[in-house]
């Protein structure tokens, strides 16, 4: 770890200047210790007021759905919750199954629901609505049996927390703060929305660039969805709750689960694609071996966040930033360099035998509103490039990938010295072929038929 905050310093720096960052904090865990928590740029742009890596409030995103799982295991720990029971035993309506198939509590775990997924326009999120009224009234298309196929689900995740108030008799947000945050010490990690207080007083605020400068935005509502992502933390509190993780489930004195129900939550689940990582339980897997990574990404309109965990070497950070969109982008490249330095890997040897036929074209991402037309803008472009290389275009940008296996690909473009390498494999039947990425275990895509296009 010598050498690390430096390190992380210096690409926060770079990326301030050129990748539309407005403020950043990250925390770094190792052997039981906080190695390392900074805050970088500002909370408040126009007043002025620098990110105070131990105070400044930030919206963890997707981040969040951790500590709803982990609630969900403490109530499977203390026998009210059954992980292959369906779901609708625990609630107080019903969700119909799939063709005679119901959602089980452990598929919710993997993002295996079969589920439409829902999209509501920016200013739709910020109308108020209780989560518990939502989730009865807005029941997603089902598509597909429950257990199989991924396609990554803020219902599903929702559901988990109302699951916890529906079987422990208290409200999400209260559970939440007595059973997870308070024994842990996360005194500034709360799932209510507006903040109130001191939390208030410390909140970064959320940032669009605009004209080339940063125009600041209101607090994001999520009551909707809340147990999905409505948390706001500071770095402090998120280290703690690491730090229990990588504990098997405690910290100091304090213990919210048992060491099994970490090694659940961490285990593989299922995968999309045969030999790319796939879910964990509530965890995706970011790298299956050497070591073995687990982690999630968390995006709200206006921050954007992860958080990585290597149980084998007691190491864990998180990191969340907001800014323009290249503040998306900024927070990716940031977390592949810490683990491109601390745990390298070299790419893959090249395929030199003959290419198989490919069926590239129009690829459409699973995880959409089904109940909307499909936008044909955001599908990826996929076409071979001389004997061995693949071209993919998409979401504005292109990127290169090399063949390193009969339908393996490894990324070139961006790849950074010590990896990670992103991989993309074609599989599937014929009359229904797939593509998969590692670094996306939560969807897959579908060829588009010519005739959608």
């Amino acid at each position: 770890m010598a050498g690390l905050p430096d390190f992380i310093d210096g690409i926060v720096a770079q990326q301030i200047a050129q990748r539309e960052v407005a403020g950043a904090i990250i925390t770094v865990v190792h052997r039981g210790k906080v190695i390392m928590t900074r805050g970088y740029g500002f909370a408040d742009v126009d007043k002025g007021l620098v990110v105070d890596g131990r105070q400044t409030l930030f919206r963890p995103g997707s981040v969040s759905k951790l500590f709803t799982w982990a609630a969900l295991m403490q109530q499977v720990e203390a026998g009210k919750v059954n992980l292959d029971a369906d779901v609708n035993r625990y609630l107080d309506y019903e969700i119909p199954p799939f063709q005679g198939q119901p959602i089980r509590v452990r598929d919710l775990f993997a993002h295996a629901v079969g589920m439409s997924d829902l999209s509501y326009a920016e200013g739709e999120w910020e109308k108020e609505e209780a989560y518990q009224s939502f989730l009865k009234t807005h029941i997603p298309q089902r598509l597909w049996a429950p257990g199989g196929e991924i396609s990554y689900s803020n219902y599903g995740a929702s559901l988990a927390g109302y699951i916890v108030e529906c079987v422990s008799g208290e409200a999400f947000p209260d559970y939440v703060e007595r059973h997870i945050f308070q024994p842990l010490g996360m005194a500034n990690t709360t799932f209510r929305e507006p903040l109130t207080g001191g939390r208030a007083a410390h909140m970064a605020l959320g940032y669009a660039l605009v004209d080339g400068r940063f125009q600041a935005k209101p607090y994001e509502r999520y009551d909707k969805i809340m147990p999905a992502g409505s948390a706001a933390a500071t770095a402090p509190d998120i280290a703690r709750f690491m730090l229990a993780m990588l504990g098997n489930g405690a910290l100091g004195g304090a213990r919210i689960l048992k060491p099994e129900s970490v090694r659940f939550l961490e285990s593989d689940s299922i995968a999309n694609a045969p030999g790319l990582p796939g879910m964990a339980h509530g965890f995706m897997v970011a790298r299956e071996a050497g070591p073995r990574l687990v982690g999630h990404g968390g995006n709200t309109m206006d921050f954007h966040s992860y958080l990585l965990l290597a149980p084998e070497a007691d190491f864990g950070f998180f990191v969340s930033m907001t800014g323009g969109q290249g503040s998306y982008g900024a927070r990716t490249e940031l977390s592949d360099a810490i683990i491109g330095r601390l745990f390298p890997q070299a790419p893959a040897t090249r395929w030199t035998q003959a290419r198989a036929r490919l069926p590239v074209g129009a690829y459409r991402v699973n995880r959409r509103d089904y109940a909307k037309p499909a936008d044909p803008a955001g599908d990826l472009k996929l076409s071979l490039q001389g004997e061995h290389g693949l071209l993919v275009e998409g979401q504005g940008r292109k990127s290169y990938w090399e063949q390193i296996g009969p339908a393996l690909y490894e990324q070139v473009t961006g790849a950074r010295s010590g990896g990670p390498y992103d991989r993309l494999l074609f599989y599937g039947a014929s009359d229904d072929p797939r593509l998969s990425f590692g670094s996306q275990p939560h969807v897959t895509y579908h060829l588009v038929p010519a005739a959608e296009k």
